[in-house]
């Protein structure tokens, strides 16, 4: 099932997204669909990490530093 997005973007966002799309070889669908998708994915990271923080605060990490170190 699909849905269709419609939307407006100005003269020089849609050249950059035209230079872009034929840069990397896709449709300007596609290069506007993965963006989408590594933008959603970005918003779950974050929102997991902030879900998650309390839990490693209590195990004793308090930056992204030591949870990086521990986890290296």
């Amino acid at each position: 099932m699909t849905t269709t997005l419609t939307i407006e973007i100005d003269k020089e966002l849609a050249q950059l997204l035209e230079k872009s799309s034929l840069k990397a070889g896709k449709t300007q669908k596609e290069w506007v669909l993965d963006a989408l998708k590594r933008q959603l994915a970005f918003e779950k990271c974050k929102t997991l990490q902030s879900e998650l923080r309390p839990y490693g605060k209590a195990h004793g990490w308090e930056s992204d530093e030591d949870v990086f170190r521990e986890i290296s």
